[in-house]
């Protein structure tokens, strides 16, 4: 065999090789999801849920890393900066794409990545202290209008979407309160027990305790209907028609990720949290299991922005 032959011959090799391994089956490595919240809390649990019965399903590790840090932008430079190769993946929260519009950050979340599935959502609950004398949205209304600017009202944080939900529904409503940023939700729940402030909009997760012993009283949610955890709760758009927030965890990709990695995730995902057993885990945790497709998920996306934009104008924001 000639030099010249033997080269062809190896290139050919080469070719046939890389080809191989182009279409070799995801993943073949283990797989980093990152949170951009603390481990223990309500994204993160989510996350490790489902990451477990990924594992499971696909046969490699999905292995969850928490980086932590201004809001989640820290967690979202990084991944949309990683190889866009199905071995990063975001575990992202609505927050995540309202901080463009509170601050300056280093990414675009409509550019930067590609929606892969929502694992599930969660509407905000309005509670309010024992001492406030009232059990309806409509009550709490009244009562705090003849009251401006003497009741306070808690967030996890300026800018937060507790505090823009907080601020929509303040414009909603025609009310006039104090903004009281706390850092972060746990803070907030215990200075709506103890009588600080007379109002928080939080997770059902860390409310429900709280009403159950009758040291606050849960009026609303935050969802366009009824939230099936809290039934006898209304949502606050029976009283404001067209009220919306809340908040969504899921899965997205760093943009350009091969779409047959994004597609084969999102029917595990989706397949995953119909499970029985893992949307009951969710459920306790006060999420309603959704597990969407990444056409469901960009559309989402799309319809949120304004309902952000209103919320950071009301709540009188404007980015640093």
């Amino acid at each position: 065999m000639t030099l010249r032959v033997s080269l062809v011959f190896a290139a050919c090799i080469a070719c046939l090789s890389v080809s191989a391994n182009a279409q070799m089956p995801w993943p073949q490595k283990p797989v980093k999801v990152v949170v951009p919240f603390v481990a223990g809390g309500n994204t993160d649990t989510q996350a490790r849920i489902v990451s477990e019965r990924l594992a499971a399903v696909l046969g490699q590790p999905f292995v969850v890393e928490n980086r932590v840090g201004a809001g989640g932008a820290i967690a979202a430079e990084f991944v949309a900066k990683a190889p866009a190769d199905g071995y990063t993946l975001f575990f992202a929260a609505s927050p995540q794409f309202t901080l463009p519009l509170i601050q300056k950050v280093n990414f675009d979340p409509y550019r930067d990545f590609a929606p892969i599935s929502i694992i599930g959502t969660n509407p905000f609950v309005l509670g309010v202290h024992a001492s406030v004398p009232a059990s309806t949205v409509r009550e709490f209304v009244e009562y705090a209008k003849t009251r401006p600017g003497q009741l306070n009202y808690a967030s996890a944080g300026a800018g937060t979407i507790t505090h823009l939900t907080g601020a929509l529904f303040l414009v909603r409503a025609g009310l006039q309160m104090t903004h009281v940023a706390y850092k972060g939700g746990a803070q907030a729940v215990g200075d709506l027990v103890g009588g600080q402030v007379q109002m928080y909009f939080g997770n059902a997760s860390e409310l429900i305790q709280h009403s159950k012993s009758g040291k606050i009283r849960l009026l609303g949610v935050s969802s366009e209907k009824r939230a099936p955890q809290l039934p006898d709760v209304p949502a606050i758009a029976e009283f404001y028609p067209g009220f919306r927030t809340g908040t969504w965890n899921g899965y997205l990709a760093p943009a350009g990720a091969p779409k047959a990695v994004i597609d084969r995730l999102a029917g595990e995902i989706g397949k995953i949290v119909r499970e029985p057993a893992t949307a009951e885990r969710l459920n306790k945790i006060g999420v309603e299991a959704v597990g969407n497709t990444p056409a469901e998920f960009a559309d989402l996306l799309r319809r949120d922005a304004p309902v952000w934009r209103d919320a950071v104008k009301a709540a009188g924001i404007k980015p640093d």
